[in-house]
């Protein structure tokens, strides 16, 4: 099976933590690609160390930075391409697993339940400090998921195993700010959903996340996805209303200080109903 992580300009600390957490998984048999959208600091140097210490992890370097005409889509599909497994798992690198078995538990399940296309995991949401500051799960069976998958995201993107064959098939990733939760809905026409109701990966929740920095860019992407959708997935109208309001909080002139407070109070509540 394949990993794939994006990277650009990650601090040392940060990535060590991510790559030996999947050095870390008792299931072994696997290929770790990492994507440098061409750092500007010494990210390049670090990945070429790493693939010294372990065959396994493999580097590509991007010539020229794509995120902004691409967003993280650009990365995660060049990994994707050059990916031999048949299931793909992705870790950000800032983020880390925290169940050795993670990968083992998502591929006997896969294996298991040949219909299912996308498997997740629950989060431990930590500060830049390692601090936790709260833990969900998302809905557990194909029913609830599918019953929620338009109020919010149905998976927390670095805890996910999918069937890269299935990706393919719809397109891999797609567009900016949500290109998971676009995925995931397209991959739902293929097949079943399930997550795991066990914590799998920390997430480190800051300031500079893409889902505070492009507040109104991603509120626009979640309403025409929605729209696109409608037929697939149920409740449509209530989940629409949902993400309008979300849409109106974002383009509202309020002070920078009280938007992340609010931003991270949004987000704690989705996560937690969703």
């Amino acid at each position: 099976m394949s990993i794939v992580m994006p990277t650009y300009n990650s601090s040392e600390a940060l990535l060590t933590k991510s790559i030996e957490s999947a050095l870390a998984q008792t299931f072994a048999d696997w290929e770790l690609i990492i994507v440098d959208d061409a750092s500007t600091n010494d990210t390049a140097r670090l990945l070429d160390a790493w693939t010294k210490r372990d065959s396994r992890i493999k580097v590509v370097h991007k010539e020229k930075n794509e995120f902004r005409t691409l967003g993280i889509s650009g990365s995660l599909n060049r990994g994707i391409a050059l990916a031999q497994g048949k299931f793909i798992a992705r870790l950000d690198h800032d983020d880390y697993w925290i169940d050795h078995d993670k990968l083992k538990k998502q591929i006997a399940f896969m294996d298991a339940h040949p219909d299912c296309v996308v498997v997740g995991g629950g989060v431990v949401v930590v500060d830049p400090d390692g601090k936790e500051q709260f833990r969900y799960f998302k809905k557990e069976t194909d029913d609830a998921i599918r019953k929620s998958a338009l109020f919010a995201n149905p998976f927390s993107h670095t805890t996910v195993l999918f069937r890269k064959d299935v990706a393919g098939k719809v397109g891999n990733y797609q567009g900016k700010h949500i290109e998971d939760w676009d995925l995931w809905l397209r991959m739902g026409r293929r097949g079943t959903f399930y997550n795991f109701q066990e914590y799998f990966v920390a997430y480190a929740m800051t300031g500079t996340n893409s889902s505070f920095v492009n507040q109104r860019a991603l509120s626009r992407a979640v309403l025409k996805l929605l729209v696109r959708e409608k037929k697939g997935y149920p409740s449509f109208t209530k989940a629409y209303t949902l993400n309008l309001v979300q849409y109106i909080y974002a383009i509202l002139p309020f002070p920078a200080a009280f938007r992340a407070w609010m931003h991270s109070s949004l987000v704690q509540l989705k996560r937690k109903a969703f």
